[in-house]
């Protein structure tokens, strides 16, 4: 992984190898790692508010959380450093989780995996790094900016809740989301006056 730093590549190839044996070798491992709000205090299944958030509920997941981790998950390490990466990562982790058990605490069926929450405030704080940004996906023969692509991953993920199937835990996007926005805020909260000016130019 040449040009990954420390942080993102680590945490890339611990999503990758936990969610993959989880898929095609263990079941059970994602059963072990699956965050249930109800039981979280009840059987002190602490360790699941974090394992959650390495291990996914199919393939398309998967692939979906790494592409977006890959576009800007990366550069944002190598533009504010290992430990303030780190820092954003598991607040999105650990944030989108605590409103994941606020909301659904009462439910004892509910269960929930996937590393959106995370993701979703390391792709919010970057935008507000880099508002000029822009990543290719397939089929899309352009360049998408990288708002637009923020505003399209908010507005899927507002519809996919709204469907309330799998496992997958859609509600925690906009919960991290407004981490990674948050971060920007109180870390470096001159990058908003950047991205104003970048955006209106």
């Amino acid at each position: 992984m040449s040009g990954i730093g420390p942080g993102a590549g680590s945490t890339l190839a611990l999503i990758l190898v936990l969610s993959l044996a989880g898929l095609f070798v263990s079941p059970a491992l994602i059963e072990r790692c699956l965050f249930r709000p109800y039981w979280f205090l009840r059987r002190r299944e602490y360790s699941t508010l974090v394992l959650s958030g390495f291990v996914h509920a199919d393939l398309a997941h998967l692939l979906f959380n790494s592409i977006t981790f890959w576009f800007f998950a990366i550069p944002l390490e190598r533009l504010i450093g290992t430990p303030l990466f780190l820092v954003l990562y598991y607040l999105g982790l650990l944030l989108s989780s605590l409103g994941t058990w606020a909301k659904h605490r009462g439910e004892p069926e509910y269960a929930t995996l996937g590393a959106s929450g995370a993701i979703s405030a390391v792709l919010f704080a970057s935008i507000v790094y880099r508002p000029e940004q822009s990543l290719f996906i397939l089929p899309f023969p352009f360049p998408i900016p990288a708002p637009l692509f923020a505003v399209g991953y908010l507005a899927y993920t507002w519809w996919s809740a709204k469907q309330a199937k799998g496992r997958i835990n859609h509600d925690a996007h906009f919960a991290g989301a407004l981490t990674g926005l948050a971060f920007v805020a109180i870390v470096h909260p001159q990058a908003y006056s950047r991205a104003l000016s970048l955006l209106g130019s």
